[in-house]
């Protein structure tokens, strides 16, 4: 399929003529079908200016959710024109399969548009919104055009889509573009087949379309200097210091100067959002390259046309204030994806934060008057436009790492709602609701499962309220009707509660890490049995214990498993995740066998006395509840080696483990994989002695990047043991990584190398997240193979 894993799209009737057909003496006529993204991309305009160049007659329309072609004239002209229709695809189509087949003549003499036919059944006709093309970005810069530094200039190439799209059909009346009537040169543009904006359903201009507004906190209109433009000046006032939300495609941003220090900690005072990485704009991939180190793959990954957040290693002399990704060795950055900010960092002049319009843990704003009541108190200003924001989503987030594509960490603006490949079929429709953290929803039909934009943690009304209304307006989109519900296991999660409160659905309990092991397969197209380290923060078992190091053996039907992190106590429950020197504590106690361990070094000025005996006796409690998660080991270890032993965010301990891990570091620490005793795992992953060592060498004043080093250095090794072990006595041949702790890009790498070596084929997410931003397509392909 084009763009997706390296497979071209699969064409089927040899292009539609037989040997005969190809030398016959006169015309022939052949009907295509046309499947993938080829909907609001400029297709039918792309096919139309093919057909007319080589001299065909025939049509091009919008079919269900694929586009229908028949082409009538010369075979040779014929044959060229099904080889060409794929591989020039304008950018944003992504065509998976040509269908082609002959028919009989009719004698016409030219090509036409044929309108839409009426769409019924499961589909998705919306694209995902793209990034500006290059055509419309050299008018955008031309003093001489008429969209002249225009904020909202797009064409069929590219432009927003799934964000402003009300209802089906994907027709202007049906998006947040309605109330804009198109002027005469507009309209000309949109009626002309040989336009480039030929039925570019957001087609605008100065004359006609949206404006951009600079409006001070209460919502008052703003121009510092009547010499500039709404931009021009929000672009004035940021080079000044000034934090300035702007409203972009899928939501409203944050900006600020990302080399201004003073600026960057407002920032985060005012948006209480103490540690996590915030986001940069660049202009380019050369401006990225003076903060990141960029290869091949980043430089493709920025500049492709969904426009993700790229977290990439950071160059140590990169201009950016340290309060931009405290502890990271990553810089998240992206490319403009709209003309509004392509100008905005043009005029601005230099790397700009631009992070999620909301405070701590709250959506994204996306509607006008909300954003002026959330963000107003946070922004010196707020550069709006009067285009509605239908459908929010934020900014993707990709990462590179040795293996290729990139691993998606945030499915979001760009991707949605592409559907993915969903195997076994559902025989029923069906919908996934995700689970708590990173919260998305996946629909599926037949074939194909549509994942909806990542939304979030579920841990607040107004976050639980844009799920609902997600899930609720992507079932409008797609035309399906949802039968089943599947949901996790855990009882406590809102996506649960809320779908076994949906009365009309048949519920089905998916086991979180199940669920993990069945999207990278489904995705992959892999039936299984497949070998699966399931690394993550937490998972409700199914023995009611809390997962999150577990080895799996399984396909999307079921799985046994095969071994396991060995478990600990958690003392406090949720509270152990936000301070991670509570699992260091549990972990000394395990590893040494005293109730109350020595308190370490580093958290002496962090945690007193009394502090960490409260804790050791917690951990001894029978009460207190176990956990197999890796995510908890590592932040036993990041607290035992000195870094962050509280934590603002998720991951931000095992984040600063890994940026301080050295590349030459070789040495491993030992952790053991053992038999389990009766009734746990088959195999225990056991740290205890690793637990050991890293206390002995931080004692010792070993530098703590060689202390990070080592420990995932052990881990990798345990795991891959591990996986290899379970797969000779399973007689299975793939190994599945996933969970979030597998974003960690030493962790995956240095797992998938030894696996590899090993002569196991390794599987890991792509399209979709290995964290939780995946689990709602894994619970679809969960509830399908239980269809089948």
């Amino acid at each position: 399929m084009a763009g997706m894993a390296g497979r071209g799209p699969e064409t089927v009737g040899d292009a539609g003529l037989s040997a005969s057909a190809a030398h016959a003496p006169g015309p022939v006529r052949v009907a295509a079908r046309v499947t993938g993204t080829v909907q609001g991309v400029g297709f039918r305009p792309y096919a139309y200016r093919l057909a007319r160049s080589l001299g065909l007659a025939g049509f091009v329309r919008n079919d269900a959710d694929a586009v229908a072609i028949e082409i009538e004239g010369d075979p040779g002209a014929v044959e060229e024109m099904l080889a060409r229709l794929a591989a020039e695809a304008p950018a944003p189509a992504r065509v998976e399969s040509v269908v082609s087949g002959p028919v009989a003549a009719r004698g016409e003499d030219r090509f036409r548009i044929r309108g839409s036919r009426p769409v019924g059944g499961p589909s998705a006709p919306v694209p995902a919104d793209v990034a500006t093309c290059d055509a419309c970005l050299a008018e955008l810069r031309d003093p001489a055009d008429r969209r002249y530094r225009y904020p909202f200039v797009n064409c069929t190439a590219c432009g927003p889509r799934f964000t402003i799209v009300r209802s089906l059909p994907y027709d202007r009346a049906n998006t947040t573009m309605s109330g804009f009537g198109m002027c005469d040169a507009c309209r000309a543009e949109y009626e002309d087949p040989a336009d480039r904006r030929f039925h570019a359903e957001p087609n605008a201009c100065p004359a006609c379309g949206p404006r951009a507004r600079l409006l001070d906190r209460d919502g008052t209109g703003l121009r510092p200097d009547d010499r500039l433009d709404a931009v021009a000046a929000a672009a004035a006032l940021l080079r000044a210091g000034a934090i300035v939300a702007i409203k972009g495609v899928g939501g409203w941003h944050l900006a600020c100067r990302a080399d201004d220090g003073e600026a960057v900690a407002e920032l985060r005072r005012r948006k209480r959002r103490d540690t996590k990485p915030f986001a940069l704009l660049v202009a380019d991939v050369d401006a990225a390259r003076a903060l990141v180190e960029a290869d091949a793959g980043t430089a493709r990954a920025l500049a492709g046309p969904e426009r993700p957040i790229v977290l990439a290693p950071r160059r140590p002399e990169a201009a950016v204030a340290a309060a931009v990704a405290p502890g990271c060795g990553d810089l998240g950055v992206m490319l403009p994806h709209s003309p509004l900010h392509h100008l905005l960092i043009a005029d601005a002049g230099g790397a700009l934060v631009m992070t999620s319009g909301n405070v701590a843990s709250e959506p994204i704003a996306h509607e006008d008057d909300d954003a002026l009541a959330r963000l107003g108190p946070i922004a010196d200003a707020l550069l709006a436009h009067d285009r509605p924001i239908r459908a929010p989503a934020e900014d993707p987030v990709v990462r590179v790492t040795g293996a290729a594509p990139p691993l998606m960490i945030r499915r979001s603006r760009g991707y949605v709602p592409a559907p993915v490949p969903l195997a076994p079929p559902a025989a029923r429709p069906l919908l996934g609701v995700g689970a708590e953290l990173k919260s998305c929803c996946s629909l599926a039909a037949g074939e194909r499962a549509w994942p909806g934009p990542q939304a979030g943690d579920l841990d607040g009304l107004a976050s639980r309220r844009r799920f609902e209304a997600g899930i609720a307006h992507l079932e409008r989109l797609c035309r399906i009707e949802p039968e089943i519900v599947a949901h996790d296991l855990h009882p406590d999660y809102a996506s649960t509660r809320w779908a076994l409160e949906r009365g009309d659905l048949e519920p089905v309990a998916v086991q979180h890490h199940h669920a993990h092991l069945a999207a990278c397969l489904a995705e992959h197209g892999h039936a299984g049995p497949a070998v699966a380290a399931i690394f993550d923060g937490a998972g409700l078992g199914t023995d009611g214990t809390v997962w999150g190091g577990e080895i799996l053996v399984g396909d999307a039907r079921s799985f046994t498993r095969a071994g396991a992190i060995l478990g600990v106590p958690l003392p406090g429950g949720d509270a152990a995740a936000r301070e991670p020197w509570r699992m260091a504590c549990s972990w000394l106690a395990a590893a040494s066998g005293e109730s109350v361990p020595a308190r370490p070094a580093p958290l002496a000025a962090s945690v007193t006395d009394a502090g960490w005996e409260a804790i050791a006796r917690l951990a001894a409690a029978a009460a207190t509840p176990r956990t197999t998660s890796a995510g908890r080991l590592f932040d036993a270890v990041a607290a035992l080696a000195g870094f962050a032993p509280r934590v603002g965010h998720e991951g931000q301990a095992a984040m600063e483990l890994e940026a301080a891990a050295r590349d030459d570091e070789r040495d491993a620490y030992p952790i053991a994989v053992e038999t389990g005793g009766a009734g746990g795992p088959g195999l225990v992953i056991d740290p205890r002695a690793a637990i050991l060592a890293v206390g002995a060498d931080v004692d010792s004043g070993l530098d703590p990047g060689a202390v990070a080093a080592r420990f995932h250095n052990g881990l990798a090794a345990a795991t891959s043991a591990a996986i290899a072990a379970a797969a000779e006595a399973a007689g299975v041949g793939t190994a599945v990584l996933s969970g979030g702790a597998f974003q960690n890009r030493l962790l995956l790498e240095r797992t998938g190398d030894r696996l590899r070596a090993s002569g196991l084929r390794v599987l890991v997410p792509q399209r979709l997240p290995p964290n939780d931003g995946g689990i709602a397509y894994g619970q679809v392909a969960v509830a399908a193979a239980g269809l089948s």
